[in-house]
């Protein structure tokens, strides 16, 4: 390979490289910019029962698996858990 066809290689990928992160900048930055300012729907949906001043136990499979009976009492009870 003499010099010229190294030179007019390196210009491409240097160029397709530049170009690459220009594109990605335009498609990835405003994305970036309105995710910090804006909550999402699915982060306001997800939190409704903590601003209404009632307990929802978690009732998932994990979560069960490793719970005491008294803490499964008070979660039943409607309590917020004072034991572990």
């Amino acid at each position: 390979m003499n010099l010229m066809s190294r030179l007019v290689i390196g210009a491409g990928i240097a160029g397709s490289l530049l170009t690459g992160g220009i594109v990605g900048a335009a498609i990835a930055g405003p994305l970036a910019a309105s995710a910090a300012t804006s909550p999402s729907a699915a982060a306001t949906a997800a939190s409704p029962a903590a601003g209404s001043g009632t307990f929802v136990p978690n009732e998932t499979a994990a979560h069960e698996a490793g719970e005491s009976a008294a803490r499964e009492a008070q979660e039943n009870a409607g309590q917020v858990p004072t034991v572990p």
